[in-house]
């Protein structure tokens, strides 16, 4: 494994790190808690020491099952990262959306992050993941209700206190991490990052490296669909948001895979997977530190962190790149 510092932290995270949205089961389908923890257990097997997850993936769910997998881990060994401002219970904030959890009860989901709401959450997602610190903690969308003051106020109280060890934002702008910088300083942002979602080099990536804030690319696999797994016509499960993301229409998927089709004879040539390339050309990517690869069994995970045993030269980088910047979506 490789790990890079984030930032300008004191945090060493792995290059590739477990991203736990779906084993908490929202959105996703559904979620077996075995093969989870199972999942977190050979990632840290393979090296991975950074594991990424947030009160809102299954409604505290996700956060339960990396407090249980970590049990007899050295806790200075890994790095929790997760986030707060994802209410699911009470009314304040702006209503993100409405949602079901888990039992197929209804939720609204609000993006809210007042002083006192960072604070309990805090405490909450402590006490799911079993420890007394977390690593990096994120705002998990901004909240147009709420200062970003106040918030980061909050945020550094936690931090006075000891119970994060570094801030972070999700989802920011260039202009909102600088306002929220003025108060602590940022480690880093993470923000959605793929073959086929460059958005953030525009303006963020150069931000970032000037600014020495780390960039944690979320959904580098867009969601499973660079995996080349993905068919037109393919039948998603109930609750699995895929089906209306615009990635998944039909014309989509088949250009996509037209494009990995051109690609795959380079990963098969270095005895990869197709995902296995994309992950690596992710982290090559100049700015961005962390690729987030989710898992629901071992099987997956492993084939995630082996990952980073894929080496692109330059020329294959081009290569990739042509064809992919020929690329047209609809």
């Amino acid at each position: 494994m490789e790990y890079r510092q984030l930032g300008q932290s004191d945090l060493q995270v792995s290059a590739i790190t477990f991203g736990a949205w779906a084993i908490g089961g929202w959105m996703w389908g559904g979620a077996e808690r075995k093969d989870a923890r199972e999942a977190i257990r050979a990632s840290i097997d393979e090296g991975v020491t950074s594991i990424d997850t947030a009160p809102i993936y299954g409604q505290g769910t996700s956060e339960e099952i990396v407090g249980e997998a970590l049990q007899g881990v050295n806790r200075d060994k890994v790095q929790i990262l997760t986030k707060f401002g994802m209410t699911w219970e009470g009314t304040k904030g702006a209503l993100a959306m409405k949602s079901k959890d888990n039992n197929g009860k209804d939720i609204d989901v609000h993006k809210y992050a007042g002083k006192e709401s960072v604070i309990k959450e805090c405490e909450d997602s402590l006490r799911r993941l079993r420890t007394d610190y977390i690593d990096l903690y994120q705002i998990h969308w901004p909240d147009v209700t709420t200062p970003i003051e106040e918030t980061f106020e909050a945020v550094l109280r936690l931090k006075e206190q000891g119970k994060i060890l570094a801030a972070g934002v999700c989802n920011y702008s260039m202009d909102q991490m600088k306002q929220a910088d003025k108060v602590i300083p940022l480690a880093s942002n993470q923000v959605p990052f793929s073959m086929v979602e460059r958005t953030i080099e525009k303006e963020l990536v150069p931000y970032c490296i000037e600014a020495k804030k780390g960039i944690l690319a979320y959904s580098p696999l867009q969601r499973g669909i660079l995996t080349g797994k993905i068919k037109p016509g393919h039948a998603f499960g109930e609750g699995d948001s895929r089906s209306s993301n615009r990635f998944y229409q039909a014309d989509n998927i088949a250009r996509i895979n037209a494009f990995l089709a051109l690609i795959k004879p380079l990963a098969e040539s270095k005895n990869a997977t197709l995902a296995q390339l994309v992950i690596r050309w992710t982290i090559e990517r100049p700015g961005i530190t962390v690729a987030l690869a989710g898992a629901r069994n071992a099987g997956q995970a492993v084939q995630n962190a082996q990952a980073i045993n894929v080496k692109l030269s330059s020329e294959e980088i081009d290569f990739i790149n042509k064809h992919l910047y020929a690329l047209s979506l609809v």
